[in-house]
């Protein structure tokens, strides 16, 4: 699970590498879910949280260039 310091500290660039990871290990977890038995079905909920996390992040660093 990613904190917001964490993703704050990365460069921009390696916010969409980590976003692009996300989503396709959310997508392994949703498949996994429906397929088999899925170990912790919390990492669903984690992995969307990441996601939004750096979602927002990304957010707040394009309103900040407009503003300048």
């Amino acid at each position: 699970m990613l904190k917001a310091s964490q993703i704050r500290e990365m460069r921009p660039d390696e916010w969409n590498i980590e976003l692009v990871r996300l989503k396709k290990k959310l997508y392994e977890l949703r498949t996994q879910a429906n397929t088999e038995k899925l170990e912790n079905s919390k990492q669903i909920l984690n992995t969307k949280r990441d996601i939004a996390r750096i979602k927002t992040i990304i957010r707040e660093s394009q309103l900040k260039a407009g503003k300048k």
